[in-house]
């Protein structure tokens, strides 16, 4: 069996992607591509899952986790510099503003790519802010 490579995505492709992957926020992703905001564009992301959370959709925000990591995995150095610096970051407001049940769950459900950079932010945290 060959080893496929996967090509390294820009963000104009991880657009495309973020595109398919959420529906409701299709409108607001182009209006921001536009604009060539993608850190906008992540934002927006963030606050959908946000919505989400409060409405205890735990499942479904695992999913978009996963495929956000999927992104990840592929984008360019630009690419991953925004969704660990916006949106893996959220991951604290998000603890902060669940179940703590939920959290649990949301953080079982997180790649370990993501835990792993999410752990680092809290311990920079602590040592420059101390959180």
């Amino acid at each position: 069996m060959m080893n496929v490579q996967m090509q390294t995505i820009n963000q104009k492709i991880a657009i495309e992607y973020l595109k398919f992957f959420y529906p409701p926020l299709r409108n607001e992703i182009a209006q921001l591509s536009k604009q060539d905001n993608f850190a906008g564009i992540m934002q927006a992301t963030v606050n959908y899952l946000k919505n989400l959370l409060q409405e205890s959709k735990v499942n479904i925000i695992a999913h978009h986790i996963k495929l956000m990591d999927l992104i990840y995995k592929v984008g360019d150095s630009y690419v991953k510099d925004i969704i660990e610096n916006i949106f893996v970051r959220s991951f604290e407001s998000f603890k902060k503003h669940t179940k703590i049940q939920h959290w649990k769950l949301l953080y079982q459900y997180m790649p370990v790519n993501f835990q792993v950079i999410y752990n680092d932010q809290q311990k920079q945290d602590r040592i420059f802010f101390g959180k």
